[in-house]
C-alpha cells in the first residue's frame, strides 16, 4: 500500500512540476557538460513550446559563478525564455560555483572552449535552432563572449556585453606587481571581500598582457554586438561600450547606457531591479532581432 502511494505522489509531482513549468513559460534543468579536461556545471532554461528556439551562451565575470553577482543571470534567464523565446545555458567556469576545476586552469583559451562546448550542447538539442546561438558575457565574461566570438563567428551569431572589459590590465584587474609575482610563482593571488581567493595563473597574466581582444574581435567577426553599460560604472569604464561597438562593421550593433547604473547593475541597491531588467529587456530585444 505504501508503495503504491508513493508511485501515486511521485506521479502527481512529476504533474505539478509539468504544469509549473509550463504556467511558467520555461524550464530549468541543471547539466554537466564535458570540457575535456574538466566537468562544465551548466543551467538550461529553456522557453516553454517546441520551438526551435535561438539560444545564447551566458558567461560570467571575475571570482562569480554562472547565477552572476547578486543573482543577475538567474533573474535574467527566465525573462529571456518567456518574454523573448530565447532559451540559454550559463555556465561555471573552473574554480568558480559548482567547478571541480582548479581555478589555475583558467585561461582565455579555456573560456573560449568552455563557450563553444556550451554552444555545441545547446546546438545539439532538438528544441534549439543551431544556426541561431549567441553569445553574452558580464566584464570579464564580456572578454570571453568577445574572444569567442572572434575565433568561432561560424558558431556565435550575436553578442551581448554587459559591462564588457576588453583590457583588464588598463582596468585594474591585477597590477605590473601582480605580473611579476605570477612571473616568479607560476600566479598571483586574487583577493575578494565576497569569497575565497583565487590563484591566477601566469597563463592568463600573459594572456592579459599579450591579446588585444578588440582586434581579435573586429578581425574575426562580423556579426553584431550590443555593448551595455552602467554610467556609474566606476569598475569597468563605460567607454569600453563604445570602443567594442565602434570595432564592428555590423550596422546593427550598437550600445545602451544605463542611467545611474553601476558594475553588478544596482543588484544590491534597488530592491525591484529596475536597472538589471533595463538590461535583460535591451538584451532580449536584441538577440530576438538578431538570431532569427
Amino acid at each position: 500500500m505504501k508503495k503504491i502511494l508513493y508511485v501515486v505522489l511521485a506521479a502527481v509531482l512529476f504533474i505539478c512540476s509539468a504544469v509549473s513549468a509550463q504556467e511558467a513559460g520555461y524550464e530549468e534543468t541543471v547539466i554537466s557538460i564535458d570540457g575535456g579536461e574538466y566537468e562544465i556545471p551548466a543551467t538550461v532554461c529553456m522557453p516553454a513550446g517546441d520551438g526551435p528556439f535561438p539560444a545564447v551562451v551566458m558567461l560570467h565575470g571575475t571570482g562569480s559563478n554562472r547565477e552572476e553577482a547578486g543573482n543577475g543571470y538567474l533573474y535574467a534567464a527566465p525573462v529571456l525564455a518567456e518574454k523573448y523565446g530565447i532559451a540559454t545555458i550559463r555556465i561555471d567556469f573552473p574554480g568558480n560555483g559548482d567547478s571541480k576545476a582548479d581555478y589555475m586552469l583558467y585561461t582565455f583559451d579555456s573560456a573560449v572552449a568552455d563557450a563553444v562546448a556550451a554552444a555545441n550542447y545547446m546546438a545539439s538539442l532538438e528544441k534549439i535552432n543551431p544556426d541561431a546561438i549567441g553569445v553574452m558575457g558580464w566584464s570579464q565574461g564580456g572578454t570571453d563572449a568577445l574572444l569567442a566570438a572572434g575565433r568561432h563567428p561560424e558558431i556565435f551569431k550575436s553578442i551581448v556585453t554587459w559591462a564588457g572589459a576588453p583590457d583588464m590590465m588598463l582596468d585594474g584587474f591585477f597590477s605590473e606587481a601582480d605580473y611579476e609575482e605570477a612571473k616568479k610563482n607560476g600566479f598571483f593571488v586574487m583577493e575578494f571581500d565576497w569569497r575565497d581567493n583565487l590563484n591566477v595563473s601566469l597563463q592568463w597574466c600573459d594572456d592579459v598582457a599579450n591579446t588585444d581582444v578588440l582586434a581579435v574581435f573586429k578581425d574575426g567577426y562580423t556579426g553584431p554586438v550590443l555593448a551595455i553599460a552602467g554610467e556609474e560604472d566606476t569598475t569597468v569604464d563605460p567607454e569600453w561600450s563604445n570602443k567594442i561597438a565602434a570595432a564592428s562593421s555590423n550596422e546593427k550593433s550598437g550600445t545602451y547606457f544605463i542611467k545611474g547604473m553601476d558594475h553588478t547593475f544596482n543588484v544590491f541597491t534597488e530592491e525591484d531591479l529596475h536597472s538589471l531588467y533595463d538590461a535583460v529587456d535591451a538584451t532580449g530585444a536584441f538577440f530576438a532581432d538578431t538570431l532569427k
